[in-house]
């Protein structure tokens, strides 16, 4: 298995994980809770959608101020998960080993592959 399948096969577990994940919270006693939680993730997510793409991003913090709702956040979860499926879907094993550098939201540099 090449490297981009097995990191397709990763993330599409990942898109079902996330499924799996959110279809029970409805019913959650602290929803609010696991969504600051959710939140954090897809934040980390988005801003490393950036970091691959090379541009700037509008994130201050590994978190929002305001909770999204759970609908919402599950919609941007699933928009996120397509986006990495496509993105993925569209590199070369060389532009998967490229190692990138970028900033954190704290200041701190860092660098990483795309994959």
């Amino acid at each position: 298995m090449s490297n981009a399948s097995l990191l397709t096969s990763l993330l599409q577990y990942k898109a079902w994980a996330n499924q799996e994940l959110f279809d029970p919270l409805t019913q959650h006693s602290e929803l609010h809770a696991a969504l600051r939680i959710l939140n954090h993730i897809y934040v980390v997510e988005r801003i490393f959608v950036a970091n691959l793409q090379g541009i700037k991003h509008s994130y201050s913090a590994t978190n929002t101020a305001e909770t999204p709702t759970l609908a919402a956040l599950q919609q941007a979860v699933q928009e996120t998960d397509g986006w990495y499926l496509d993105y993925v879907a569209g590199l070369s094993a060389e532009q998967l080993a490229e190692r990138l550098s970028f900033t954190f939201v704290d200041g701190d540099t860092g660098c990483m592959s795309r994959e």
